[in-house]
């Protein structure tokens, strides 16, 4: 079995990640975000792919997602954990918080958002009840407790479009909808993994408190210096995940 992890704003590469090579593909649908970084972790291979591209370039909007899955998949892997910068939008959603969320709600457009899009292709209607693999989710939660890292085991990720960050406005909106942080690459990834028959779950980071759920403006140095304390428990959350083997 192989895991991927697919990095986000404030992880660009893993440390700790003994590299082997680096592969270069072009997919069926063109390139993906940045090479496969295959290597081992902890002794368990591992791939690495840097979501918006090494160096940090790639708006979410921009992403090929379905290159970078499609790449995924084809060399082997079965099992994804992506990680992701958030905002806060419930009360217990406060920066450097980890979440686990098990449901997402989708509020991009325009993006490529399925593998079954031309003509070639019969009709697909995949279940996604569940959009985060159950026995992947219990994975996670089980390394948390393990190495006694606080994480919040439900939420809803409200996915929206950026690149720019929301309105006050907007906020109360996915509140109102249910939503207990927002992020912009959660979607199409997730439903890709899915057409792909591929197990994924995401361990999101809260970098910031969503628009007009604090004081003043949201500064990039803010979201920054939550997000660098965060991605540390995240790395050591992933090699507890490694260790066990539970992936």
């Amino acid at each position: 079995m192989t895991l991927a992890i697919i990095g986000g704003s404030g992880l660009t590469e893993l440390d700790g990640l003994v590299i082997s090579e680096k592969k270069t593909l072009i997919t069926p649908y063109g390139e993906p975000s940045a090479d496969f970084v295959v290597g081992s972790l902890n002794g368990q291979k591992i791939i690495f792919l840097a979501r918006h591209g090494s160096p940090h370039a790639i708006a979410p909007h921009k992403i090929n997602y379905r290159a970078n899955l499609w790449g995924l998949k084809s060399l082997g892997v079965n099992k994804i954990i992506a990680i992701a910068a958030v905002g806060g939008i419930t009360a217990n959603m406060y920066p450097t918080s980890l979440v686990i969320p098990n449901q997402i709600i989708d509020y991009t457009y325009g993006r490529e958002h399925t593998l079954f899009a031309d003509d070639n292709h019969a009709v697909q209607h995949i279940d996604f009840t569940n959009p985060y693999a159950l026995k992947l989710r219990a994975t996670i939660l089980q390394a948390a407790l393990q190495k006694n890292i606080s994480v919040c085991e439900y939420a809803t990720y409200a996915c929206t479009q950026g690149p720019r960050l929301e309105t006050s406005a907007e906020i109360l909106r996915l509140e109102r909808d249910g939503c207990d942080i927002v992020g912009m690459t959660g979607m199409p990834e997730a439903v890709l993994a899915r057409e792909l028959n591929l197990e994924y779950a995401a361990i999101a980071v809260v970098a910031n408190w969503a628009a007009g759920k604090t004081t003043g403006d949201i500064s990039m140095a803010g979201i920054l210096h939550y997000l660098n304390i965060g991605m540390r428990a995240v790395k050591s959350l992933l090699e507890e995940i490694v260790k066990s083997n539970a992936a």
